[in-house]
């Protein structure tokens, strides 16, 4: 089990930093020099509730240096055709703590024995304003998307939607949206207005944009109940 760290993907495929998408990080030479020829995957990460920032940076094709010096590429991953992830880790580890650079780092992965220890951890993880963790099948080798052999544990569910048209605000958010209607890989059609800033609220996100949006179960009409917005999803 390792930190849920809320930083943006990046790919290292021994030559390029690379989003999820598979669309080239224009990162510095400095940043990327030390990361040697071993595939590798992790985060972008420049410290809690900076996600925003750090989507920014990447996006940006003249991003400043000194933006650059505050972002961690923490590594949860080596991809290998048939190498089970406990030896994958044990790898990626070692080889990362010979190359002693600030900004290049290993997510330390932990072995419980009891759900009593894992969810110590765990809440140790939410008290520092982490998101939650992720559990790992020790024997499972690497496989591309999502897969059974990784989980989340997070305390809500995160899911996808598609900005279909807003609501107008009320009181203090006249002049503003109140809420972002969308429409959830199941066709599901509802509001959200928990979690939007002022500033998306006056230049809230276009129609046809993805959102990414917290939620807690479902109500009796099958809609997320206590949905907020967590993030416009990056198309990189």
């Amino acid at each position: 089990m390792s930190e849920k760290f809320d930083g943006v993907r990046a790919i290292w495929n021994g030559s390029e930093l690379l989003t999820r998408g598979g669309f080239r990080i224009n990162a510095p030479k400095w940043f990327t020099q030390p990361l040697g020829s071993m595939p590798l995957d992790g985060e972008l990460w420049s410290g809690y509730q900076q996600f925003a920032f750090v989507s920014g940076l990447i996006r940006s094709k003249q991003a400043a240096d000194k933006d650059w010096r505050k972002i961690r590429y923490l590594v949860f991953d080596a991809p290998h055709p048939t190498m089970p992830f406990i030896k994958r880790y044990q790898r990626y580890q070692h080889e990362l703590s010979r190359i002693l650079v600030a900004h290049l780092q290993a997510i330390k992965q932990y072995d419980f024995t009891s759900n009593e220890l894992l969810n110590e951890y765990y809440h140790k993880v939410l008290a520092r304003g982490g998101e939650g963790v992720m559990l790992h099948r020790k024997d499972a080798v690497h496989q591309a998307g999502r897969s059974d052999n990784v989980l989340k544990y997070k305390p809500y569910h995160d899911a996808e939607a598609t900005v279909i048209g807003y609501t107008l605000g009320k009181g203090k958010y006249q002049g503003m949206i109140g809420a972002l209607k969308v429409r959830n890989k199941q066709g599901i059609e509802f509001k959200v207005g928990s979690g939007l800033s002022d500033q998306l609220r006056r230049q809230p996100p276009a129609i046809g944009t993805q959102i990414t949006y917290r939620y807690q179960g479902f109500t009796k009409y099958s809609k997320p109940r206590f949905a907020r917005f967590l993030r416009v999803r990056e198309r990189l």
